[in-house]
């Protein structure tokens, strides 16, 4: 009688830790899933951004582009008979400087 009952004792007190563990195990794989859910909404908002970023990055090389295909239709170093000398003339070089 005194053997089953220190038995029952080791079975509920092994029970009792296993309950405790699984309730340990099960909270930390809560954490780590909610930590992971907050790091992914932290890459999509940064995603977001950078995709805002390179939308205002592409209109202004788009932008940047007319200038220049614009000034090379006007530019009179590019236009000049002489464009294989080393040497610019000054008053070409100040005519295609912006004003």
């Amino acid at each position: 009688v005194f053997q089953n009952h220190e038995e029952d004792d080791r079975k509920v007190r092994r029970r009792e830790k296993n309950r405790v563990a699984a309730q340990r195990s099960r909270k930390k794989q809560t954490q780590k899933a909610d930590k992971l859910h907050e790091e992914y909404e932290s890459l999509e908002q940064e995603n977001t951004s950078l995709k805002r970023e390179i939308g205002k990055l592409t209109d202004e090389m788009k932008h940047l582009s007319e200038v220049l295909k614009d000034h090379e239709k006007i530019c009179p170093l590019l236009h000049c008979t002489m464009n294989f000398v080393t040497v610019p003339r000054p008053d070409a070089l100040t005519s295609c400087l912006p004003r």
